[in-house]
């Protein structure tokens, strides 16, 4: 087999397991994504969506920008054989394709976290309404039992 056919079946030179360890990641992510949509929460639903969303997204411009841009730059073949009508792309084309591919995936990946953390400060923040109102409800129990007349100044104290 021509040297240059095996190069074009491993991604870019890196140590041994880590193909295996990245995409075993990727897909345990992916899968959490999965899980939590099931769970019938509407912040759930919406950020847990929109954070998979994104990241298949990011997993689809890794695949098609940034790993064959890497396949290329290793094997260091640019042109296209004579012969061939496709469009031949260049070193330096092919380094800003992943130059930009590379700026447009961590601006993804931001976007997961900006969305993960909204769905954190969303549940904080319902968390602590439905415990001032608990609270609230209490409340208005205690001064029931206590005969139900509340004072116009304890009102005004209230407020």
């Amino acid at each position: 087999m021509d040297p240059a056919k095996i190069a074009m079946f491993r991604t870019y030179d890196k140590p041994k397991g880590q193909g295996g360890s990245g995409s075993f990641a990727t897909f345990m992510i992916i899968a959490r994504f999965f899980i939590k949509l099931f769970k019938p929460s509407e912040a759930n639903l919406l950020f847990d969506g929109a954070s998979m969303v994104l990241y298949v997204v990011g997993v689809v411009v890794y695949i098609t920008n940034i790993v064959k841009g890497l396949r290329i730059v290793t094997i260091g073949v640019y042109s296209i054989p004579e012969g061939n009508t496709e469009l031949a792309v260049g070193r330096e084309d092919t380094l800003r394709v992943m130059a930009a591919s590379n700026t447009i995936l961590a601006l993804i990946l931001v976007g997961v976290l900006v969305l993960q953390a909204g769905q954190w400060y969303a549940e904080r923040s319902a968390q602590h309404e439905s415990e001032s109102f608990e609270k609230e409800q209490v409340e208005k129990a205690a001064t029931k039992k206590t005969g139900g007349h509340v004072t116009r100044s304890a009102s005004k104290k209230k407020q």
